[in-house]
């Protein structure tokens, strides 16, 4: 079957926003699953096979010629789309993005015996479906005819796709700044790292705006001492007004990290103020947060609303990030903790507790399982626990803790749909079962889908 030229009618897409339908193999007329990027449900196309798995019934093809395109097939936004590998759903109408997010949710749902009969709410939309992401991660390379560029590694490959002066995701006026940076870097010679040398010097720009508009810079080098920087920075902000900081993240390691462990102020301010929903934060050029601040403020009145808060309550928040959610929580709360395993975004939500006058709210750092375990042994009783861990969910040991804890309510905000309804499986089968399920469209355009799951404690009387 491999190099071989299929038809293939499609029903479906997988997790990755490959279009998926079966075609048959062989004497025996074995089903296989293809994947075939590009394509969307109800299309026919034509398409050629790259792998067949040695392993299932299944392969992943290149999409040839269209015979019969969806009627919710549309131009993309973006000239990078395809080679950039990122947004692979602008050619899906923005609606039905929303509907096969629904659907993927209650398709996982279903699979779960513990999450049969939750309801699930149909996905909510982003109020911009363009120009929302607040931070663009740009790689530096050069071009076969030695310009500088920035862009993006095409999927599964090292070749860089020029993203600067044609994304259509990043929240203004991050392209504008990155094309500035670009003309910058370039005129001040920089040189591009090269992983496979070792040589040179820039391996990422990171641009963060905030609701102001405001840009933060971080311009991530291979080595502590960059002749250029202090001109680079002082050449950035004299074009862009907007940009308030630029820092230099140092990042000597030969892994695929963006950042590295140390930051060093080269002009302006070290780091930005946002808002979400009214909330200020402090961000640090690492600082988690949320690409979306429209559907983030969202997410975060649905979690204050499933908290049914009168002002008495204890909250634990773990994951907190730089203190966006437990933040939001504090002004209907008695006291709130959060935990966060990263020390500097820690500081960033002792900073933002204090932009915003609230003093009952404070922020520990260190793993998760062990601070939720301390808290227990010291004879907490939080009313409201609020989880939203990475995509590989939560460890064992963090629901066994948060369980010990004994909630009345856990409000769990997950990036990965999958390993939610893991989770949700294991908490109730240990007395908390989940009553509701709100998927979110934080990230337009991209098959990721951000799930906020209402867990209640069941007491065995009920």
């Amino acid at each position: 079957m491999l190099g071989a030229t299929v038809t293939v009618t499609c029903d479906d897409l997988d997790e990755e926003g490959a279009a998926t339908g079966e075609v048959r193999e062989g004497e025996e007329d074995v089903p296989v699953r293809v994947h075939v990027a590009g394509a969307l449900p109800g299309e026919t196309v034509v398409a050629a096979i790259d792998h067949r798995s040695p392993h299932r019934p299944e392969a992943w093809a290149s999409l040839r010629e269209l015979v019969a395109p969806s009627p919710h097939r549309r131009p993309p936004a973006c000239r990078a789309y395809g080679p950039c590998g990122g947004c692979v759903l602008e050619h899906l109408a923005y609606e039905e993005q929303l509907n096969w997010k629904t659907a993927r949710v209650r398709a996982l749902a279903a699979a779960e015996p513990a999450l049969r009969d939750v309801p699930v709410a149909a996905c909510v939309a982003a109020p911009r479906p363009l120009g929302y992401r607040n931070r663009s991660k740009l790689a530096c390379a050069r071009e076969r005819d030695g310009a500088l560029l920035l862009g993006a590694y095409a999927p599964r490959s090292h070749a860089m796709v020029d993203l600067v002066g044609g994304c259509r995701i990043a929240e203004p006026p991050l392209d504008d700044v990155a094309v500035v940076a670009r003309d910058v870097l370039a005129q001040a010679g920089v040189v591009p790292y090269d992983e496979h040398t070792v040589t040179g010097d820039l391996r990422h720009v990171v641009l963060r705006v905030n609701h102001r508009g405001e840009v933060l810079v971080a311009l991530i080098t291979a080595r502590r001492t960059w002749a250029e920087g202090p001109a680079v920075a002082a050449a950035l902000r004299a074009a862009r007004p907007e940009i308030t900081g630029v820092l230099q993240n140092v990042n000597p390691s030969r892994g695929n990290a963006i950042y590295g462990a140390e930051d060093l102020l080269l002009s302006g301010a070290p780091t930005l103020e946002d808002q979400i929903d009214g909330v200020r934060l402090r961000l640090s050029p690492r600082a988690f947060l949320q690409a979306n601040r429209d559907v983030a403020a969202l997410a975060y009145r649905a979690i204050a609303g499933a908290a049914r808060l009168t002002g008495r309550e204890t909250i634990v928040d773990a994951y907190a990030g730089v203190g966006g959610i437990a933040l939001t929580l504090a002004p209907r709360a008695f006291a709130v903790i959060g935990i966060e395993e990263n020390g500097a975004a820690v500081d960033d939500a002792t900073a933002s507790a204090a932009l915003n006058g609230i003093a009952h709210a404070r922020f520990v750092s260190g793993d998760v399982a062990p601070r939720l375990a301390e808290l227990a042994q010291a004879g907490l009783c939080p009313d409201v626990v609020v989880l939203n861990p990475p995509r590989k969910g939560c460890a064992p040991a963090v629901l066994t803790e948060v369980v010990r804890l004994a909630p009345r309510t856990i409000l769990y905000l997950s990036c990965d749909p999958a390993t939610l309804a893991r989770d949700l499986g294991w908490l109730a089968a240990h007395g908390f079962p989940t009553r509701s399920l709100t998927p979110f469209d934080m990230l337009p355009h991209t098959p990721h889908i951000e799930v906020l799951a209402v867990v209640e404690f069941q007491s065995d009387a009920g």
